[in-house]
């Protein structure tokens, strides 16, 4: 069986004694060219990037990231927007991990796999669906291992540890570890030492699954998680774009060089 390409990015980080530096933007921010623009700027920092589908009823997203889905709402980025920024990304950086990101109404409404046909066709390499959780998840996570794509569980701190057990089992490539009970971005309410406790427990139940934390990890932050597979900064970077378009800057320039800095935090 071949290795997928988010495995292969965990591997070389790992023999890098590093954690993976995983990315979050919105497909169509601040507008269609920009948001591949910004996607092939940070792919020379980013070992795994997430890009989000489009949808106007987040349920765990924060205000930066939903301002930025409100930009990309407002220029008229849909769906099939999202999957051509994907394979024109992919067709750009073959080796570099591609996950699409959102919520399974859209999913619903395209038809299960209708949505798979497209993600293959646009080379995406995983899918993290917030809403979906498991075991509701199971079938659709089936369809997508026969796809050769990546359905990426998700933990948080209220799950009990029979769940967590049962959740890794059916997991794939990687698994995202929600760091506290709030929406992204949030101030982190939770001590870095405390989620690491958390950490700990689910790499206890199999070591040998990557298991990432996201919110809440800012360029502050990022440094004490540095043990973990790998950090997720999504608010940080829609934040620098709202920065840069309210000072008339460039932001693709601008978040390449914030996402080095947080590369540079974690070597």
């Amino acid at each position: 069986m071949n290795i997928s390409s988010i495995s292969l990015a965990f591997k070389n980080c790992k023999k890098e004694k590093r954690p993976a530096l995983i990315t979050f933007t919105v497909a169509g921010d601040n507008n269609k060219k920009n948001s591949l623009k910004i996607l092939n700027s940070i792919a020379k920092y980013a070992d795994i990037l997430e890009l989000s589908f489009l949808h106007n009823c987040p349920i765990a997203d924060g205000g930066q990231i939903q301002n930025s889905t409100y930009r990309s709402l407002k220029n008229g980025t849909t769906l099939k927007d999202t999957f051509q920024i994907a394979k024109k990304f992919k067709n750009d950086n073959p080796n570099k991990p591609l996950i699409l990101m959102g919520y399974y109404n859209l999913i619903y409404q395209n038809g299960e796999n209708n949505f798979l046909k497209n993600c293959k066709f646009s080379k995406v390499d995983g899918l993290i669906v917030v809403d979906l959780p498991w075991p509701e998840n199971k079938k659709f996570a089936k369809k997508c291992r026969k796809k050769s794509i990546n359905f990426v569980q998700l933990l948080s701190p209220t799950t009990s540890k029979e769940r967590m057990k049962k959740i890794i089992k059916d997991s794939h490539d990687m698994i995202y570890y929600i760091s506290m009970l709030s929406t992204t971005g949030g101030k982190l309410k939770v001590p870095p030492k405390k989620i690491l406790e958390n950490y700990s427990k689910i790499k206890k139940i199999n070591k040998n699954k990557n298991c990432v934390i996201g919110f809440g990890i800012t360029n502050k932050s990022i440094k004490s998680f540095k043990s973990s597979d790998g950090v997720v900064v999504g608010s940080e970077i829609c934040k620098e774009i709202t920065r840069s378009l309210n000072n008339r800057q460039n932001p693709v320039t601008n978040v390449s060089k914030i996402v080095k800095r947080l590369k540079n935090k974690i070597l």
